[in-house]
């Protein structure tokens, strides 16, 4: 005798020379081993669908048995269904695949969805779902879930086919039948720093080349469509259009006249990158590097201007001050009172220096008559 003790969640199947006869009950079993016969119970948890290779087929060998324990859940092709147990999301079986999913303990329900004509799941759906197991082994995913972040757009294909273009969030697709693929574009400004190059300029001066440049996405569908990179692209643009616009130039037209020539390279980038879905906002050259010994070179050129701008300022200011005096001159020439006050002043700031002074006057004429031979004015003839 052997006998077996099965759970209160679980379910016996047992197999009577290699057949499966009865779907046992929770309790204490027991059974006579014969040496004709071969008998063995293998356990299974009575929930979700049943695995084991026993229940193959068995609603056309035992229909008795697989009505009273099983819900056979049969999609067609081009179907999903959806197992719920108790009301909640279990399990997802795609189209041409079978589960059998134990119903002795709860309430199974059934809903079978058309991918063909419902290809996109209602965010209620695709929330109730992100947890459910899925049926069958080594087959892909029958759910496909695009997140979208802020700020960004993605492009979502069918066999590498456009299917539709989403915003922000979470959005999921049946992938039965199809490959679902996605790709996201940020669509705000980007920069791109366009690395040093070298390039000969016209008076053949070999000059480094600094640029920076925003980039937008303007439309998600023909970015992300027409070329497989729109940076890139958008990069050799940029470096074609540098070497246009410097190599044409002498070294003194590009330092000189550098808002020109970032002109040049917008206008010439944007006609080039053409309705690509991408925008270049911004534009413009960030260093200009010249060799050490033209570096050098320009700065005692430019030391030199800046002497030279200083040494005529000087001769303009000391050519100025030498107008106003003799301006003062003549002035003081026509008008004694005049010469008189300057004479004032003079003594004026002469005194300020001075602690005491001792005035004597022996012969009685008093300080005015001292005052007065202090500077004696000439006549006018």
């Amino acid at each position: 005798m052997k006998w077996f003790i099965i759970a209160e969640n679980q379910r016996g199947l047992l197999v009577k020379d290699g057949r499966l006869v009865q779907v046992l009950g929770p309790g204490r079993h027991f059974y006579w081993l014969w040496n004709s016969r071969r008998m063995q119970v293998e356990i299974d948890f009575a929930q979700g669908a049943c695995n084991s290779p026993l229940v193959d087929g068995i609603e056309k060998r035992h229909a008795e048995l697989a009505e009273a324990n099983f819900e056979i859940v049969a999609p067609n092709q081009g179907e999903v269904a959806i197992v719920r147990t108790d009301g909640r999301a279990s399990l997802i079986v795609r189209g041409g695949d079978v589960a059998r999913v134990w119903k002795v303990l709860d309430e199974v329900t059934v809903d079978v969805i058309n991918v063909e004509a419902e290809s996109k799941l209602s965010k209620r759906l695709l929330n109730e779902v992100g947890n459910a197991s899925i049926a069958g082994r080594f087959a892909p995913a029958p759910l496909e879930v695009v997140t979208v972040g802020e700020a960004q757009s993605a492009i979502v294909l069918f066999d590498g086919e456009l299917f539709e273009t989403v915003g922000p969030g979470r959005h999921g697709y049946w992938q039965v039948g199809r490959k679902v693929t996605s790709k996201s574009l940020d669509t705000r400004p980007v920069p791109m720093e366009v690395t040093a190059q070298e390039i000969l300029t016209k008076d053949r001066v070999s000059v480094r080349i600094t640029l920076t440049s925003f980039l937008q996405v303007a439309d998600v569908e023909k970015a992300a469509l027409s070329t497989p990179d729109y940076e890139g692209h958008v990069y050799k643009l940029i470096q074609f259009a540098v070497r246009e616009a410097v190599a044409g130039r002498t070294l003194d037209e590009l330092l000189n006249d550098r808002a020109k020539v970032d002109g040049e390279i917008v206008a010439h980038v944007r006609k080039e990158v053409g309705d690509i879905g991408v925008r270049v906002t911004e534009l413009g050259i960030k260093d200009v590097i010249l060799p050490g010994e033209m570096r050098e070179l320009i700065n005692r050129v430019v030391e030199a201007e800046k002497v030279a701008q200083a040494n005529l300022i000087r001769r303009r200011e000391e050519t100025a001050a030498t107008r106003s005096l003799l301006n003062t001159a003549k002035l003081m020439a026509d008008n004694p009172t005049l010469m008189r006050l300057k004479e004032l002043e003079a003594l004026e700031r002469v005194t300020e220096k001075i602690g005491n002074i001792d005035v004597r006057t022996g012969s009685g004429e008093g300080l005015e008559a001292l005052t007065n031979r202090l500077v004696t004015i000439a006549d006018r003839d």
